[in-house]
C-alpha cells in the first residue's frame, strides 16, 4: 500500500513539474510577444509582409488593388503617409476603399519603431518602372499645365521634404490619374490638419479628366 502511494506521489509531482513547465513556457512566449522589436530594416522588412499582398515583394504595386508603386520612395513621406492614415488624414472618406484598407492596415505598426523600420526598408528597395497604361494624353499641353506643381514637387518631379511633396518620378500613370481625381472630388485633402492635401485638392478644382491625363503624360517623360 505505501509503495502505491509514493507511487502516486512521485506521479503527482511529475504531473506539477510538467504543468509548471508548461505554464513558463507560455509566459516566457507571452514576454517574448509583448516585447519591443529591435527597430531597423531586419524589422521593417519583417512587418512589409503585411504590406508585400498588394503592393508586392518588390514594392512594385498592383493595379486590380489600387496599391501604388512605394519601392524607393524617401523614408520622410513614407513615414508620413502611414502617419496620415493613423490619424485619419488619410483614408476617412467612405468612397475610398483602397484608402480605408491602407488606413486599417496601418493599424498594424503598432509597436514602437515599426512605423519608421518599414518606412526604411520600403526606402531602401529599388525602384522599380513602372510602364504606362494611359491611352491618351498630350506630352506638350502637360509640360504647361505642370508649370506650377514645380513649386512643390520641383522641375523634374524630384520632390520635396520640406514641403511635404513627394516624388512623382516612376510612378503608375494609373495611380497618379486616380490621386487626382480623388483630390478633385473630395476624397483626399479634406481632413483637418492636412495643410499638403488641402493644397493639392484647390490645384485640381479647374482640372478635368483630358487635363489630368496631360499632366500624367508630362509626369511620366520626367526623369533625374
Amino acid at each position: 500500500m505505501q509503495l502505491i502511494e509514493k507511487k502516486d506521489q512521485q506521479t503527482t509531482m511529475v504531473r506539477v513539474r510538467n504543468i509548471w513547465a508548461a505554464a513558463a513556457t507560455v509566459l516566457i512566449g507571452a514576454v517574448a510577444c509583448n516585447s519591443t522589436p529591435t527597430p531597423g530594416l531586419a524589422r521593417g522588412e519583417a512587418v512589409f509582409d503585411a504590406c508585400s499582398p498588394c503592393h508586392g515583394t518588390d514594392g512594385a504595386g498592383n493595379r486590380q488593388l489600387g496599391a501604388p508603386a512605394i519601392a524607393g520612395l524617401p523614408l520622410w513621406y513614407i513615414a508620413s503617409q502611414l502617419e496620415k492614415y493613423q490619424n485619419g488624414q488619410r483614408g476617412a472618406n467612405p468612397f475610398d476603399t483602397v484608402g480605408l484598407k491602407m488606413k486599417s492596415m496601418s493599424r498594424v505598426l503598432g509597436k514602437d519603431g515599426d512605423l519608421e523600420s518599414v518606412a526604411q526598408y520600403v526606402a531602401s528597395l529599388a525602384g522599380v518602372d513602372a510602364p504606362g497604361t494611359l491611352e491618351s494624353g498630350d506630352v506638350a499641353a502637360g509640360r504647361q499645365e505642370y508649370g506650377p506643381c514645380t513649386a512643390c514637387h520641383g522641375a523634374n518631379g524630384e520632390g520635396n521634404e520640406a514641403l511635404g511633396a513627394p516624388p512623382l518620378q516612376g510612378q503608375h500613370d494609373w495611380y497618379l490619374m486616380r490621386q487626382l481625381q480623388k483630390f478633385r472630388s473630395g476624397w483626399r485633402g479634406m481632413a483637418s490638419g492636412d495643410v499638403g492635401g488641402a493644397m493639392m485638392r484647390s490645384n485640381t478644382l479647374t482640372m478635368d479628366d483630358a487635363t489630368m491625363e496631360n499632366l500624367v503624360a508630362f509626369i511620366r517623360t520626367l526623369e533625374d
